[in-house]
């Protein structure tokens, strides 16, 4: 299977690094991932360390998902590294699908700061321009959806303040539906992201 070319892309914001998810984040992604809030904030299901490998491989192979690990650069030991996983510097990640057969330009965006400690500095909402300026940019995706559970206020405020917009509410889901629409000229604005504030380096 080709490699995408997410999986050999680094892109470097002004509070952030995104980088790929390699399999040596996976154990500090476990970590997270048994915390309880996490868990019912992401509307996830605890797995095993190794039902964590496994999910990392199919994620870096699926061509209708896109993944980074977010960095706070503030924690990045030293200079920046392209390939490496700066694993002192992980904080969450962000992520994007393509799973709408009627609709390929449309992706379901998600973010997760869970380190405690990086949480409102901005981080989460320079990771979704940037996930954002990249998918636009490189995969042609013009509208965005996100699915959040309707007690997490922090995180609908957040892609409210980014432009979103709700459309539905699921009583049996506890959770709403918000969606951002490229029109010019954000379109332009979050292209033009792309070349003054995100750094591309590549392998």
């Amino acid at each position: 299977m080709a490699k995408k070319e997410s999986m050999s892309l680094s892109l470097e914001g002004e509070k952030v690094i995104l980088v790929p998810y390699f399999d040596s984040h996976v154990p500090n992604y476990h970590l997270w991932m048994q915390n309880p809030f996490l868990l019912q904030s992401t509307a996830s299901e605890p797995l095993t360390l190794l039902q964590e490998y496994h999910m990392q491989l199919s994620w870096s192979q699926d061509p209708n998902k896109e993944t980074f690990i977010v960095l706070d650069k503030d924690l990045v030991v030293g200079n920046f590294l392209h390939g490496q996983p700066h694993i002192e510097a992980m904080v969450g990640d962000v992520n994007i699908f393509m799973n709408d057969l009627d609709d390929p330009h449309l992706a379901e965006i998600e973010i997760m700061i869970a380190e405690p400690n990086s949480r409102g500095k901005g981080l989460g909402k320079e990771s979704v321009m940037m996930m954002m300026a990249f998918a636009i940019e490189k995969l042609g995706i013009n509208v965005f959806q996100v699915k959040i559970g309707e007690s997490n206020e922090a995180s609908i405020n957040l892609f409210k303040k980014l432009g979103f917009v709700q459309t539905s509410e699921s009583n049996i889901f506890k959770e709403v539906t918000l969606e951002f629409q490229v029109k010019e000229p954000k379109n332009e604005e979050l292209v033009n992201l792309m070349g003054t504030v995100i750094k591309h380096t590549h392998t």
